[in-house]
């Protein structure tokens, strides 16, 4: 998903024969690289005008991709336009979830604390 001009030209043949040999694959890959545009760049505003591509010009895996996101589409396009990000946050519950997990019915609250708040 790397931008076009940044491509080897080794991997820029290679794709080039991949997107002759399968219309699909190229479908598929125009509308992942417009959808990596509007992560890139912010442009949560196109984000409707990309569903509705994908929904009716795509392969199968990519228009139901698209319809999973217009189930909940604000969030989606908030998502992709704002710039703050819950992320760290669910990192930090991830990494207390695992350890709750690795730990369970093995120590006590008093040790799954401890280990909480000592690892980074």
């Amino acid at each position: 998903m790397r931008p076009q001009d940044t491509l080897p030209p080794e991997l820029e043949r290679r794709l080039l024969d991949v997107r002759n040999a399968c219309p699909d694959i190229a479908r598929a890959c125009d509308l992942a690289r417009a959808f990596a545009e509007l992560l890139r760049h912010r442009h949560g505003f196109l984000l409707t005008e990309w569903i509705r591509r994908a929904e009716q010009d795509a392969p199968k895996p990519v228009g139901g991709f698209a319809g999973f996101l217009r189930q909940d589409l604000d969030a989606v396009t908030a998502g992709l336009t704002l710039h703050w990000s819950s992320g760290i946050v669910e990192g930090h519950v991830n990494r207390v979830k695992t350890l709750k997990g690795a730990m369970y019915g093995r120590a006590s609250f008093d040790l799954l604390r401890t280990r909480i708040l000592i690892s980074p």
